[in-house]
Protein backbone atom coordinates (compact mmCIF):
# COMPACT_ATOMS: atom_id res chain seq x y z
CA UNK A 1 0.00 0.00 0.00
CA UNK A 2 1.07 3.60 -0.65
CA UNK A 3 0.13 6.61 1.45
CA UNK A 4 -1.54 9.42 -0.48
CA UNK A 5 1.15 11.71 0.95
CA UNK A 6 3.76 9.63 -0.87
CA UNK A 7 2.14 10.31 -4.25
CA UNK A 8 3.22 13.03 -6.63
CA UNK A 9 0.86 15.98 -7.07
CA UNK A 10 -0.34 14.60 -10.43
CA UNK A 11 -0.93 11.10 -9.06
CA UNK A 12 -2.82 12.48 -6.05
CA UNK A 13 -4.96 14.56 -8.39
CA UNK A 14 -5.77 11.50 -10.49
CA UNK A 15 -6.70 9.56 -7.34
CA UNK A 16 -9.06 12.25 -6.01
CA UNK A 17 -10.81 12.52 -9.40
CA UNK A 18 -11.85 8.85 -9.39
CA UNK A 19 -15.57 8.28 -9.08
CA UNK A 20 -14.92 5.99 -6.10
CA UNK A 21 -13.01 8.81 -4.37
CA UNK A 22 -15.78 11.34 -5.03
CA UNK A 23 -18.37 9.03 -3.44
CA UNK A 24 -16.86 6.15 -1.51
CA UNK A 25 -19.94 4.05 -0.66
CA UNK A 26 -21.46 1.25 -2.74
CA UNK A 27 -23.83 2.24 -5.54
CA UNK A 28 -25.28 0.20 -8.43
CA UNK A 29 -22.99 -0.17 -11.44
CA UNK A 30 -25.24 1.85 -13.77
CA UNK A 31 -24.57 4.97 -11.66
CA UNK A 32 -21.20 6.72 -11.87
CA UNK A 33 -20.10 10.27 -11.08
CA UNK A 34 -16.85 9.90 -12.98
CA UNK A 35 -18.21 11.14 -16.36
CA UNK A 36 -19.33 14.43 -14.75
CA UNK A 37 -15.99 14.87 -12.97
CA UNK A 38 -14.10 14.18 -16.22
CA UNK A 39 -16.25 16.63 -18.19
CA UNK A 40 -15.84 19.36 -15.56
CA UNK A 41 -12.10 18.70 -15.35
CA UNK A 42 -11.80 19.18 -19.11
CA UNK A 43 -13.54 22.55 -18.89
CA UNK A 44 -11.69 23.88 -15.84
CA UNK A 45 -8.26 22.88 -17.19
CA UNK A 46 -6.73 22.82 -13.68
CA UNK A 47 -8.13 26.25 -12.85
CA UNK A 48 -10.37 27.49 -10.04
CA UNK A 49 -14.16 27.57 -10.33
CA UNK A 50 -13.94 31.35 -9.72
CA UNK A 51 -13.08 31.96 -13.36
CA UNK A 52 -16.28 30.24 -14.49
CA UNK A 53 -18.92 31.87 -12.29
CA UNK A 54 -21.21 34.81 -13.04
CA UNK A 55 -21.77 37.79 -10.78
CA UNK A 56 -23.36 35.54 -8.16
CA UNK A 57 -21.52 33.63 -5.45
CA UNK A 58 -22.23 29.95 -4.80
CA UNK A 59 -22.03 30.59 -1.05
CA UNK A 60 -25.21 32.70 -1.34
CA UNK A 61 -27.29 29.67 -2.28
CA UNK A 62 -28.53 26.54 -0.56
CA UNK A 63 -28.34 23.25 -2.36
CA UNK A 64 -25.03 23.83 -4.13
CA UNK A 65 -23.99 20.43 -2.83
CA UNK A 66 -26.48 17.57 -3.10
CA UNK A 67 -27.42 15.93 0.19
CA UNK A 68 -29.15 12.62 0.74
CA UNK A 69 -29.35 10.36 3.75
CA UNK A 70 -28.75 6.84 4.90
CA UNK A 71 -30.78 5.74 7.89
CA UNK A 72 -28.68 4.06 10.59
CA UNK A 73 -31.31 2.48 12.84
CA UNK A 74 -34.59 2.37 10.92
CA UNK A 75 -35.88 5.25 13.04
CA UNK A 76 -34.25 8.56 13.99
CA UNK A 77 -30.51 8.16 13.39
CA UNK A 78 -29.25 9.28 10.01
CA UNK A 79 -25.94 9.50 8.24
CA UNK A 80 -25.89 12.42 5.78
CA UNK A 81 -24.12 11.90 2.48
CA UNK A 82 -23.12 15.01 0.57
CA UNK A 83 -22.11 15.12 -3.08
CA UNK A 84 -19.91 18.18 -3.42
CA UNK A 85 -20.72 20.36 -6.43
CA UNK A 86 -18.46 18.89 -9.14
CA UNK A 87 -17.11 22.28 -10.25
CA UNK A 88 -16.13 23.19 -6.70
CA UNK A 89 -14.86 19.65 -6.05
CA UNK A 90 -12.59 19.61 -9.12
CA UNK A 91 -11.48 23.16 -8.35
CA UNK A 92 -10.54 22.12 -4.81
CA UNK A 93 -8.64 19.09 -6.14
CA UNK A 94 -6.79 21.44 -8.52
CA UNK A 95 -5.95 23.74 -5.62
CA UNK A 96 -4.74 21.05 -3.24
CA UNK A 97 -2.81 19.22 -5.95
CA UNK A 98 -1.07 22.25 -7.35
CA UNK A 99 2.58 21.14 -7.10
CA UNK A 100 3.62 23.96 -4.74
CA UNK A 101 0.55 23.52 -2.52
CA UNK A 102 0.94 19.74 -2.48
CA UNK A 103 4.58 20.04 -1.43
CA UNK A 104 3.63 22.48 1.34
CA UNK A 105 0.84 20.20 2.64
CA UNK A 106 3.15 17.18 2.70
CA UNK A 107 5.82 19.09 4.62
CA UNK A 108 3.31 20.50 7.10
CA UNK A 109 1.66 17.13 7.80
CA UNK A 110 5.11 15.62 8.29
CA UNK A 111 5.78 18.25 10.97
CA UNK A 112 2.49 17.49 12.72
CA UNK A 113 3.11 13.75 12.52
CA UNK A 114 5.80 13.82 15.21
CA UNK A 115 3.39 13.48 18.12
CA UNK A 116 2.27 11.30 21.00
CA UNK A 117 -0.79 10.28 18.99
CA UNK A 118 -0.12 7.58 16.42
CA UNK A 119 -2.39 8.21 13.44
CA UNK A 120 -3.55 4.95 11.81
CA UNK A 121 -5.89 6.50 9.25
CA UNK A 122 -3.61 8.38 6.86
CA UNK A 123 -5.34 7.77 3.50
CA UNK A 124 -3.67 5.04 1.44
CA UNK A 125 -3.82 3.93 -2.18
CA UNK A 126 -3.61 0.38 -3.46
CA UNK A 127 -0.39 -0.62 -5.22
CA UNK A 128 -1.72 -4.00 -6.37
CA UNK A 129 -5.00 -5.54 -7.59
CA UNK A 130 -6.70 -4.71 -4.29
CA UNK A 131 -9.04 -1.70 -4.34
CA UNK A 132 -8.17 1.52 -2.52
CA UNK A 133 -10.93 0.90 0.02
CA UNK A 134 -9.76 -2.63 0.73
CA UNK A 135 -6.23 -1.31 1.17
CA UNK A 136 -7.43 1.30 3.67
CA UNK A 137 -9.19 -1.37 5.72
CA UNK A 138 -6.16 -3.64 5.63
CA UNK A 139 -4.18 -0.71 6.99
CA UNK A 140 -6.72 -0.30 9.80
CA UNK A 141 -6.46 -3.98 10.72
CA UNK A 142 -2.68 -3.92 10.84
CA UNK A 143 -2.22 -0.58 12.55
CA UNK A 144 -5.10 -0.48 15.02
CA UNK A 145 -6.30 -3.93 16.02
CA UNK A 146 -2.97 -5.69 15.76
CA UNK A 147 -1.04 -2.90 17.48
CA UNK A 148 -3.68 -2.75 20.23
CA UNK A 149 -3.14 -6.43 20.95
CA UNK A 150 0.62 -5.91 21.08
CA UNK A 151 0.15 -3.12 23.63
CA UNK A 152 -1.44 -5.63 26.02
CA UNK A 153 2.14 -6.68 26.84
CA UNK A 154 2.86 -3.20 28.24
CA UNK A 155 -0.45 -1.80 29.47
CA UNK A 156 -3.30 -2.95 31.66
CA UNK A 157 -5.98 -0.43 30.61
CA UNK A 158 -7.54 0.61 27.32
CA UNK A 159 -9.94 3.57 27.10
CA UNK A 160 -11.81 4.06 23.82
CA UNK A 161 -13.70 7.15 22.72
CA UNK A 162 -14.72 9.00 19.57
CA UNK A 163 -15.82 12.41 18.32
CA UNK A 164 -19.52 13.25 18.08
CA UNK A 165 -20.44 14.15 14.47
CA UNK A 166 -16.81 14.79 13.56
CA UNK A 167 -17.35 16.05 10.01
CA UNK A 168 -20.49 17.98 10.87
CA UNK A 169 -18.85 19.89 13.72
CA UNK A 170 -15.43 20.64 12.22
CA UNK A 171 -14.75 24.40 12.22
CA UNK A 172 -13.60 25.20 8.68
CA UNK A 173 -11.24 28.02 9.76
CA UNK A 174 -9.30 25.36 11.69
CA UNK A 175 -8.09 23.99 8.34
CA UNK A 176 -5.92 27.11 7.96
CA UNK A 177 -4.88 26.82 11.61
CA UNK A 178 -3.73 23.28 10.95
CA UNK A 179 -1.70 24.17 7.87
CA UNK A 180 -0.30 27.56 8.88
CA UNK A 181 -0.51 27.77 12.67
CA UNK A 182 -3.41 29.41 14.50
CA UNK A 183 -1.88 32.82 15.16
CA UNK A 184 -0.48 33.16 11.63
CA UNK A 185 -3.76 32.03 10.08
CA UNK A 186 -5.79 34.47 12.19
CA UNK A 187 -3.55 37.35 11.19
CA UNK A 188 -3.88 36.39 7.53
CA UNK A 189 -7.48 35.22 7.50
CA UNK A 190 -8.19 37.26 4.36
CA UNK A 191 -5.05 36.22 2.54
CA UNK A 192 -6.30 34.12 -0.37
CA UNK A 193 -2.79 32.95 -1.20
CA UNK A 194 -2.78 30.67 1.87
CA UNK A 195 -3.75 27.15 0.86
CA UNK A 196 -5.64 26.71 4.15
CA UNK A 197 -7.83 29.73 3.36
CA UNK A 198 -8.37 28.47 -0.19
CA UNK A 199 -9.61 25.10 1.08
CA UNK A 200 -11.84 26.86 3.61
CA UNK A 201 -13.23 29.11 0.85
CA UNK A 202 -14.12 26.14 -1.36
CA UNK A 203 -15.92 24.35 1.45
CA UNK A 204 -17.88 27.46 2.48
CA UNK A 205 -18.75 28.14 -1.17
CA UNK A 206 -20.38 24.74 -1.46
CA UNK A 207 -22.15 24.82 1.93
CA UNK A 208 -24.08 28.12 1.98
CA UNK A 209 -21.18 30.03 3.57
CA UNK A 210 -21.24 27.90 6.70
CA UNK A 211 -18.05 27.66 8.77
CA UNK A 212 -19.20 24.63 10.75
CA UNK A 213 -18.98 21.26 9.08
CA UNK A 214 -17.52 19.63 5.99
CA UNK A 215 -19.29 17.22 3.67
CA UNK A 216 -19.22 13.49 4.29
CA UNK A 217 -18.79 10.76 1.71
CA UNK A 218 -15.61 11.55 -0.26
CA UNK A 219 -11.96 10.57 0.10
CA UNK A 220 -11.01 14.22 -0.42
CA UNK A 221 -12.93 15.33 2.67
CA UNK A 222 -11.42 12.42 4.63
CA UNK A 223 -8.05 13.90 3.68
CA UNK A 224 -9.07 17.42 4.78
CA UNK A 225 -10.38 16.08 8.09
CA UNK A 226 -7.03 14.34 8.65
CA UNK A 227 -5.29 17.72 8.32
CA UNK A 228 -7.30 19.14 11.21
CA UNK A 229 -7.07 15.98 13.32
CA UNK A 230 -3.28 15.93 12.83
CA UNK A 231 -3.23 19.50 14.18
CA UNK A 232 -5.26 18.33 17.18
CA UNK A 233 -2.82 15.46 17.66
CA UNK A 234 -0.01 18.00 17.94
CA UNK A 235 -1.96 20.03 20.50
CA UNK A 236 -2.55 16.85 22.52
CA UNK A 237 1.18 16.09 22.45
CA UNK A 238 2.15 19.55 23.67
CA UNK A 239 -0.39 19.40 26.50
CA UNK A 240 0.76 15.95 27.64
CA UNK A 241 4.40 17.05 27.67
CA UNK A 242 3.39 20.06 29.77
CA UNK A 243 1.92 17.83 32.51
CA UNK A 244 4.83 15.36 32.31
CA UNK A 245 2.62 12.47 31.27
CA UNK A 246 4.62 9.35 30.39
CA UNK A 247 4.25 5.59 29.89
CA UNK A 248 1.16 5.63 27.69
CA UNK A 249 0.17 5.16 24.06
CA UNK A 250 -2.58 6.72 21.93
CA UNK A 251 -3.84 5.30 18.64
CA UNK A 252 -6.21 7.29 16.42
CA UNK A 253 -8.19 6.02 13.45
CA UNK A 254 -10.00 9.04 12.01
CA UNK A 255 -12.12 10.29 14.93
CA UNK A 256 -11.73 7.17 17.11
CA UNK A 257 -9.13 7.26 19.90
CA UNK A 258 -7.64 4.39 21.90
CA UNK A 259 -5.71 5.30 25.06
CA UNK A 260 -3.40 2.69 26.58
CA UNK A 261 -2.34 3.24 30.21
CA UNK A 262 -1.71 1.44 33.49
CA UNK A 263 -4.35 3.05 35.69
CA UNK A 264 -7.83 4.53 35.54
CA UNK A 265 -6.50 7.87 36.70
CA UNK A 266 -3.86 8.13 33.99
CA UNK A 267 -6.26 7.15 31.21
CA UNK A 268 -8.80 9.72 32.43
CA UNK A 269 -6.16 12.49 32.58
CA UNK A 270 -5.20 11.78 28.98
CA UNK A 271 -8.88 11.68 27.97
CA UNK A 272 -9.34 15.18 29.44
CA UNK A 273 -6.41 16.48 27.38
CA UNK A 274 -7.87 14.97 24.20
CA UNK A 275 -11.28 16.47 24.95
CA UNK A 276 -9.86 19.97 25.56
CA UNK A 277 -7.77 19.83 22.37
CA UNK A 278 -10.74 18.78 20.24
CA UNK A 279 -12.93 21.54 21.63
CA UNK A 280 -10.49 24.11 20.26
CA UNK A 281 -11.57 23.14 16.70
CA UNK A 282 -15.28 22.79 17.47
CA UNK A 283 -15.38 19.06 18.23
CA UNK A 284 -16.35 17.12 21.34
CA UNK A 285 -16.12 13.54 22.50
CA UNK A 286 -19.13 11.24 22.73
CA UNK A 287 -19.82 10.30 26.32
CA UNK A 288 -21.96 7.29 25.42
CA UNK A 289 -19.18 5.77 23.31
CA UNK A 290 -16.41 6.28 25.89
CA UNK A 291 -15.51 2.95 27.49
CA UNK A 292 -12.76 1.72 29.83
CA UNK A 293 -11.57 -1.87 29.85
CA UNK A 294 -9.00 -3.33 32.22
CA UNK A 295 -8.15 -6.14 29.83
CA UNK A 296 -6.47 -4.74 26.73
CA UNK A 297 -6.90 -7.88 24.60
CA UNK A 298 -10.63 -8.01 25.29
CA UNK A 299 -11.03 -4.27 24.81
CA UNK A 300 -9.03 -4.15 21.58
CA UNK A 301 -11.58 -6.10 19.53
CA UNK A 302 -15.07 -4.72 19.10
CA UNK A 303 -17.74 -6.84 20.87
CA UNK A 304 -19.72 -7.23 17.65
CA UNK A 305 -16.62 -8.49 15.87
CA UNK A 306 -15.85 -11.03 18.58
CA UNK A 307 -19.45 -12.22 18.48
CA UNK A 308 -19.31 -12.28 14.70
CA UNK A 309 -16.17 -14.40 14.72
CA UNK A 310 -17.85 -16.86 17.08
CA UNK A 311 -20.97 -16.99 14.94
CA UNK A 312 -19.02 -17.37 11.71
CA UNK A 313 -17.04 -20.27 13.17
CA UNK A 314 -20.28 -22.18 13.70
CA UNK A 315 -20.89 -22.27 9.96
CA UNK A 316 -23.95 -24.44 9.39
CA UNK A 317 -23.66 -26.13 12.77
CA UNK A 318 -26.99 -26.02 14.63
CA UNK A 319 -28.48 -24.09 11.70
CA UNK A 320 -28.53 -26.42 8.75
CA UNK A 321 -31.39 -24.78 6.87
CA UNK A 322 -31.37 -21.38 5.17
CA UNK A 323 -34.22 -20.27 7.44
CA UNK A 324 -32.32 -21.13 10.61
CA UNK A 325 -29.20 -19.38 9.33
CA UNK A 326 -31.20 -16.26 8.49
CA UNK A 327 -32.89 -16.33 11.89
CA UNK A 328 -29.47 -16.55 13.51
CA UNK A 329 -28.34 -13.51 11.52
CA UNK A 330 -31.56 -11.71 12.44
CA UNK A 331 -30.91 -12.36 16.12
CA UNK A 332 -27.35 -11.10 15.75
CA UNK A 333 -28.62 -7.98 13.97
CA UNK A 334 -31.06 -7.21 16.77
CA UNK A 335 -28.16 -7.27 19.24
CA UNK A 336 -25.60 -5.53 16.99
CA UNK A 337 -27.60 -3.45 14.46
CA UNK A 338 -25.69 -1.89 11.55
CA UNK A 339 -22.43 -3.37 12.84
CA UNK A 340 -19.48 -4.25 10.66
CA UNK A 341 -19.74 -7.82 11.89
CA UNK A 342 -23.35 -8.08 10.69
CA UNK A 343 -22.30 -6.75 7.29
CA UNK A 344 -19.53 -9.31 7.00
CA UNK A 345 -21.75 -12.17 8.16
CA UNK A 346 -24.39 -11.24 5.59
CA UNK A 347 -21.72 -11.16 2.90
CA UNK A 348 -20.45 -14.61 3.90
CA UNK A 349 -24.02 -15.95 4.04
CA UNK A 350 -24.80 -14.69 0.55
CA UNK A 351 -21.72 -16.37 -0.89
CA UNK A 352 -22.67 -19.81 0.45
CA UNK A 353 -26.47 -19.52 0.18
CA UNK A 354 -27.88 -22.35 -1.89
CA UNK A 355 -31.60 -23.10 -1.90
CA UNK A 356 -32.86 -26.62 -2.36
CA UNK A 357 -36.11 -27.18 -4.23
CA UNK A 358 -38.04 -28.13 -1.11
CA UNK A 359 -37.06 -24.85 0.46
CA UNK A 360 -38.94 -22.91 -2.21
CA UNK A 361 -42.09 -23.44 -0.14
CA UNK A 362 -40.49 -21.31 2.57
CA UNK A 363 -39.56 -18.53 0.16
CA UNK A 364 -41.88 -15.88 1.61
CA UNK A 365 -40.66 -16.70 5.11
CA UNK A 366 -37.03 -16.29 4.02
CA UNK A 367 -37.84 -12.99 2.30
CA UNK A 368 -39.62 -11.74 5.43
CA UNK A 369 -36.65 -12.51 7.69
CA UNK A 370 -34.07 -10.99 5.32
CA UNK A 371 -36.18 -7.86 4.81
CA UNK A 372 -36.47 -7.32 8.55
CA UNK A 373 -32.69 -7.47 8.90
CA UNK A 374 -32.44 -4.47 6.56
CA UNK A 375 -35.40 -2.78 8.25
CA UNK A 376 -33.63 -2.90 11.62
CA UNK A 377 -30.17 -2.26 10.10
CA UNK A 378 -30.63 -0.09 6.98
CA UNK A 379 -26.86 0.21 6.54
CA UNK A 380 -26.89 -3.42 5.37
CA UNK A 381 -29.15 -2.67 2.41
CA UNK A 382 -26.62 -3.42 -0.39
CA UNK A 383 -26.02 -6.96 0.87
CA UNK A 384 -29.62 -7.64 1.92
CA UNK A 385 -30.72 -6.43 -1.52
CA UNK A 386 -28.30 -8.98 -2.99
CA UNK A 387 -29.75 -11.76 -0.81
CA UNK A 388 -33.33 -10.79 -1.63
CA UNK A 389 -32.62 -10.63 -5.36
CA UNK A 390 -31.24 -14.17 -5.23
CA UNK A 391 -34.19 -15.45 -3.20
CA UNK A 392 -37.00 -13.81 -5.14
CA UNK A 393 -35.48 -14.72 -8.51
CA UNK A 394 -36.59 -18.27 -7.72
CA UNK A 395 -40.29 -17.31 -7.63
CA UNK A 396 -42.76 -17.34 -10.50
CA UNK A 397 -43.53 -14.06 -12.27
CA UNK A 398 -46.72 -13.31 -10.32
CA UNK A 399 -45.29 -14.30 -6.95
CA UNK A 400 -42.10 -12.38 -7.72
CA UNK A 401 -43.99 -9.10 -8.13
CA UNK A 402 -46.07 -9.75 -5.03
CA UNK A 403 -42.98 -10.40 -2.92
CA UNK A 404 -41.11 -7.34 -4.16
CA UNK A 405 -44.19 -5.17 -3.55
CA UNK A 406 -44.34 -6.40 0.04
CA UNK A 407 -40.63 -5.73 0.52
CA UNK A 408 -40.97 -2.28 -1.01
CA UNK A 409 -43.93 -1.32 1.18
CA UNK A 410 -42.14 -2.41 4.34
CA UNK A 411 -38.92 -0.58 3.49
CA UNK A 412 -40.90 2.58 2.69
CA UNK A 413 -41.53 2.80 6.44
CA UNK A 414 -37.84 3.56 7.00
CA UNK A 415 -37.88 7.39 7.09
CA UNK A 416 -35.71 9.71 5.02
CA UNK A 417 -33.44 7.16 3.40
CA UNK A 418 -32.36 8.13 -0.10
CA UNK A 419 -29.53 5.60 -0.09
CA UNK A 420 -31.98 2.75 0.57
CA UNK A 421 -34.18 3.99 -2.28
CA UNK A 422 -31.26 3.77 -4.70
CA UNK A 423 -30.79 0.10 -3.84
CA UNK A 424 -34.52 -0.68 -3.85
CA UNK A 425 -34.68 0.68 -7.37
CA UNK A 426 -31.81 -1.60 -8.34
CA UNK A 427 -33.61 -4.79 -7.28
CA UNK A 428 -37.20 -4.00 -8.28
CA UNK A 429 -36.86 -2.33 -11.69
CA UNK A 430 -34.88 -4.77 -13.90
CA UNK A 431 -36.97 -6.10 -16.80
CA UNK A 432 -36.92 -9.61 -15.32
CA UNK A 433 -38.77 -8.25 -12.27
CA UNK A 434 -40.95 -5.83 -14.18
CA UNK A 435 -42.07 -3.42 -11.46
CA UNK A 436 -42.42 0.31 -11.92
CA UNK A 437 -40.37 2.21 -9.37
CA UNK A 438 -41.38 5.71 -8.34
CA UNK A 439 -39.25 7.66 -5.89
CA UNK A 440 -38.68 11.23 -4.80
CA UNK A 441 -34.94 10.56 -4.55
CA UNK A 442 -33.31 12.67 -7.28
CA UNK A 443 -30.73 10.02 -8.22
CA UNK A 444 -33.53 7.49 -8.74
CA UNK A 445 -35.36 9.97 -10.98
CA UNK A 446 -32.24 10.48 -13.07
CA UNK A 447 -31.88 6.72 -13.48
CA UNK A 448 -35.50 6.74 -14.74
CA UNK A 449 -34.63 9.52 -17.24
CA UNK A 450 -36.79 12.02 -15.39
CA UNK A 451 -35.91 15.65 -14.74
CA UNK A 452 -34.16 16.14 -11.42
CA UNK A 453 -31.59 18.51 -9.98
CA UNK A 454 -28.60 17.45 -7.93
CA UNK A 455 -26.59 20.66 -7.67
CA UNK A 456 -27.57 24.35 -7.66
CA UNK A 457 -25.94 25.86 -10.78
CA UNK A 458 -27.43 29.36 -10.94
CA UNK A 459 -24.03 30.87 -10.08
CA UNK A 460 -22.30 29.16 -13.02
CA UNK A 461 -21.53 31.62 -15.82
CA UNK A 462 -19.97 29.27 -18.39
CA UNK A 463 -22.11 27.45 -20.96
CA UNK A 464 -19.41 24.82 -21.37
CA UNK A 465 -19.36 24.18 -17.64
CA UNK A 466 -23.15 23.94 -17.50
CA UNK A 467 -23.03 21.30 -20.22
CA UNK A 468 -20.32 19.43 -18.31
CA UNK A 469 -22.61 19.43 -15.25
CA UNK A 470 -25.54 17.67 -16.96
CA UNK A 471 -26.76 15.16 -14.41
CA UNK A 472 -27.90 12.66 -17.04
CA UNK A 473 -24.22 11.66 -17.35
CA UNK A 474 -24.32 9.81 -14.03
CA UNK A 475 -26.63 7.27 -15.68
CA UNK A 476 -24.03 5.09 -17.36
CA UNK A 477 -26.29 2.09 -17.93
CA UNK A 478 -29.88 0.93 -17.75
CA UNK A 479 -31.54 -0.32 -14.57
CA UNK A 480 -34.06 -2.13 -16.78
CA UNK A 481 -31.24 -4.09 -18.38
CA UNK A 482 -29.48 -4.85 -15.10
CA UNK A 483 -29.33 -8.52 -14.07
CA UNK A 484 -32.20 -9.56 -11.84
CA UNK A 485 -29.75 -10.88 -9.28
CA UNK A 486 -27.29 -8.34 -7.89
CA UNK A 487 -23.79 -9.22 -9.07
CA UNK A 488 -20.79 -9.59 -6.69
CA UNK A 489 -18.91 -6.64 -8.20
CA UNK A 490 -21.81 -4.32 -7.39
CA UNK A 491 -21.37 -4.81 -3.65
CA UNK A 492 -17.60 -5.16 -3.61
CA UNK A 493 -17.16 -1.90 -1.69
CA UNK A 494 -19.77 -3.02 0.82
CA UNK A 495 -17.93 -6.28 1.51
CA UNK A 496 -14.56 -4.58 1.76
CA UNK A 497 -15.81 -1.96 4.21
CA UNK A 498 -17.57 -4.49 6.42
CA UNK A 499 -15.05 -4.61 9.26
CA UNK A 500 -14.33 -0.87 9.12
CA UNK A 501 -17.35 0.05 11.23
Amino acid sequence: MIRILDLSADDAREHFLKGSSYFSSSIPLYISFEPVLAAVDEVLEKQSYLGFKNEKKPSDFEGVNYQFTANKDGRFAWRPFELIHPAIYVSLVNTICDPKNWEFIIERLSELDASAVHCCSAPVVSDDEQSDVATQISSWWQKVEQQSLIYSLEFSHILQTDVVDCYGSLYTHSIAWALHGKENAKEKNRDKTLIGNQIDMHIQASRYGQTNGISQGSVLMDFVAEMVLAYVDRKITIALVAINESRFRILRYRDDYRIFANSDEQAERILKVISDSLQSVGMKLGVTKTEMNRNVVEGSIKPDKLAGINLASLGKANAKTIQKQLLRLHSFGMKYPNSGALRRLLSDFQLRMKLKKKQHNDLEVLVAIATDIAFVSPATIPMVATILSNLIARAGDKEKKELWNKVRKKMQRVPYNGYLEIWMQRVTQPDEVGLDFESNEAICKIVNKQNAKLWENCWVGSKDLLLALMVSQIRTGSVAGAPEQVQPEEVELFKQRAWEY
